[in-house]
């Protein structure tokens, strides 16, 4: 009987502090419920709304080793890059290169938090995706190449 009671207990607590650990922070598997672009628009939440979401995201993209590259700059610069640009007020930015120099790439800020808002999202939503179609790339299954 005591044995059965502190099992319960345990279990409760487990349930408990699981649900509360799962809601304070999204999981990548309740991305693929997220509307990326009623989420990173810049005219409906404001630039600092969407800068704080790309940020949110990106943290989980990086933990799970997933954050994008595009154009040889990684999303956490084009981040720290926006952020910069609303501090200053500039009109453009212009990301660091993973290489740590400036980059090519110019690009306006509100265009620039949108894009890193959803390389954010979308690497994550990508990954969701992947776990259910990765059977339908793979030799063998039906398909002619």
């Amino acid at each position: 009987m005591n044995k059965l009671l502190n099992i319960s207990l345990v279990s409760i607590i487990t349930i408990v502090f699981g649900a509360c650990a799962s809601s304070s922070s999204p999981s990548l598997s309740s991305i693929k419920d997220i509307d990326v672009e009623k989420v990173c628009s810049v005219e409906n939440n404001g630039i600092e709304k969407v800068i704080q979401t790309a940020k949110k995201y990106n943290e989980i993209a990086k933990k799970n080793e997933l954050e994008f590259r595009r154009l040889g700059v990684n999303n956490t610069d084009l981040i720290i890059s926006v952020e910069e640009a609303i501090k200053t007020g500039a009109k453009e930015v212009n990301p660091k290169d993973f290489k740590g120099k400036a980059s090519k790439t110019k690009l306006p800020v509100d265009f620039a938090a949108i894009r890193a808002c959803k390389f954010a999202i979308t690497a994550l939503t990508q990954a969701n995706e992947a776990k259910t179609s990765w059977r339908l790339a793979v030799p063998g299954d039906g398909y002619e190449y």
